[in-house]
């Protein structure tokens, strides 16, 4: 424990010029008496620590001592800055070692470029979870991630339709998508995403497992990502559009949709008839009241029976009758 610290009271004085006991003592968690003392203890190991002493006072390494990676420019460096997520990073209990590993590297960093850690922070902020959503982390997240940073084969009881089944999984990836957390597994010869928060347990095993060195986490996302969205869209209908209705497509229904449904219409100059996939007929109905008049559902028959109805109503209502 005391290693660390005075290791981390060396990358603090590696990345300022001077420091205040009280500002060292704020930083390392300890009292200033602490502080004085682990200054002696780095200096009696040769590591120049020099203590200035009065008002304006404080620590400070002399004689150059310092580890550079002149290897990094500007742009590598600020982008090396944004890669952490904060949520993630607790939420896989990695939240220490990427404070350290970036501690580490600002400390290293030439002093021209010494300001990148401030200037990728004031410029880019990742807000991972969705809107009107608490951010949840699954109490089984960190033995997850232990299996997927290990290459541990972990075996988990996990809630499925109502029923709750167990799976021996290999856990190749975590994605964190809109505040939910998937795992990305190998179950027998194929690939599978599991919901970690539907895991009610997870155990990690001491058996490892052979990574297929064909599989790319990013692509592997995007393809599943296409699936999902197709699988949804179960039923098609007919649309006739306004102008105006083409435009406001794919902000009232799923916008991957719209573009498939607009693809060949091309530039329209009129109405258009295009066949839109859709999960069902009722989200289909609650969907396109939005757009109005600007739209005319053709079939099915019953999905436009309600839309009909629904304009009688509506007619009465503002009828001046």
């Amino acid at each position: 424990m005391r290693a660390a610290r005075l290791i981390k009271m060396v990358l603090l004085l590696q990345g300022h010029h001077s420091m205040s006991a009280a500002e060292l003592a704020r930083e390392l968690e300890v009292s200033e008496r602490t502080v004085t003392r682990d200054a002696q203890a780095l200096s009696e190991a040769g590591v120049p620590v020099y203590a200035e002493r009065g008002r304006g006072g404080g620590y400070r390494l002399v004689g150059g001592y310092r580890t550079r990676l002149t290897g990094l420019g500007r742009s590598e460096a600020e982008a090396l800055f944004l890669s952490g997520v904060p949520e993630a990073l607790r939420g896989m209990g990695l939240e220490d070692a990427a404070s350290a590993a970036r501690m580490k590297v600002a400390a290293a960093l030439v002093p021209s470029i010494q300001d990148a850690p401030v200037v990728a922070a004031q410029r880019f902020h990742l807000d991972a979870p969705a809107w009107f959503r608490e951010p949840a982390v699954p109490d089984v997240l960190g033995a997850v991630a232990d299996g997927v940073w290990g290459d541990r084969r972990v075996r988990g009881t996990y809630r499925r339709a109502g029923d709750v089944v167990e799976r021996e999984l290999e856990p190749y990836g975590l994605v964190l998508k809109a505040g939910v957390w998937y795992l990305c597994a190998r179950v027998g010869d194929g690939f599978r995403v599991y919901r970690v928060e539907r895991f009610e347990s997870v155990d990690l095993l001491d058996e490892g497992f052979e990574r297929d060195p064909a599989f790319e986490l990013p692509a592997f996302w995007e393809a599943q990502g296409k699936l999902f969205e197709r699988s949804l869209r179960r039923e098609e209908i007919v649309v006739r559009l306004s102008p105006e209705g083409v435009r406001r497509l794919p902000h009232v229904v799923d916008p991957f949709a719209a573009r498939e449904a607009l693809a060949e219409t091309g530039e329209p100059r009129g109405w258009v008839t295009v066949t839109l996939g859709v999960e069902s007929q009722d989200v289909a109905f609650a969907q396109l009241l939005g757009l109005g008049a600007e739209a005319e559902v053709v079939a099915p028959g019953e999905l436009r029976e309600r839309f009909v109805g629904v304009a009688r109503s509506l007619g009465v209502m503002y009828g001046d009758g």
